[in-house]
């Protein structure tokens, strides 16, 4: 009776040990899981942080592309023909023997512009139509008058400004001289019935 008993108690013992055995295995496959999961949604929650908190990234960095550049400096200015605001901006000795003079052109009046006798007084400019193949330069210290450079098939060395300049519109322009004199510091730039325009060069 007695090895009976303790037998069955044997029994008994082994098998509520066998139950907690597979309930803790299960247990722990369980909380195993979760902690992987956990560390993994915490990892990422680092890595999305450290992507907005990136100290290499410039956050204004798009608004320094987008800035505009600074005016360029006018070194003289004239108004005339239909209010035509005439603007130099840069005339700069080049390599080459030729000096280059660039501006703008700003319509101020109400109406389109178009002055077909910018193209100057010389059959061989004739076809360049609207354009600044009439401007000239005059060099007081040299007492001499420089036209504009143009190629053999009498196209200048300028800007063609088309059809014409509408209201309000601002154009780039430039024209290319022959170089005056290394000791010529100043010139006047003229063109069409525009008052001419005294600028220094360099």
């Amino acid at each position: 009776m007695d090895l009976r008993e303790n037998k069955s108690r044997l029994i008994l013992i082994v098998v509520t040990l066998g139950a907690a055995l597979v309930i803790a295995v299960a247990s722990c496959s369980g909380g195993g899981g979760e902690d992987d999961g956990g560390s993994g949604g915490s990892a990422s929650g680092q890595e999305s942080n450290g992507e907005s908190e990136d100290p290499t990234e410039d956050p204004a960095g798009g608004d320094d592309e987008e800035e505009e550049e600074p005016a360029a400096e006018i070194l003289a200015e004239v108004t005339g023909e239909q209010d035509i605001v005439l603007a130099i901006t840069r005339a700069e000795r080049e390599a080459g023997g030729f000096l280059t003079v660039e501006g703008t052109i700003h319509n101020a009046g109400d109406d389109e512009w178009r002055a077909t006798a910018w193209a100057g007084d010389e059959n061989e400019l004739a076809d360049n139509g609207f354009s600044m193949a009439g401007a000239t330069l005059v060099a007081h210290e040299e007492g001499r008058r420089f036209l504009i450079l143009r190629d053999t098939e009498g196209r200048c060395l300028c800007t063609n400004f088309g059809l014409r300049i509408d209201p309000g519109d601002t154009i780039n322009w430039y024209a290319q001289f022959p170089e005056p004199e290394p000791e010529t510091t100043e010139v006047d730039f003229q063109i069409g019935q525009m008052p001419p325009a005294t600028i220094e060069i360099r």
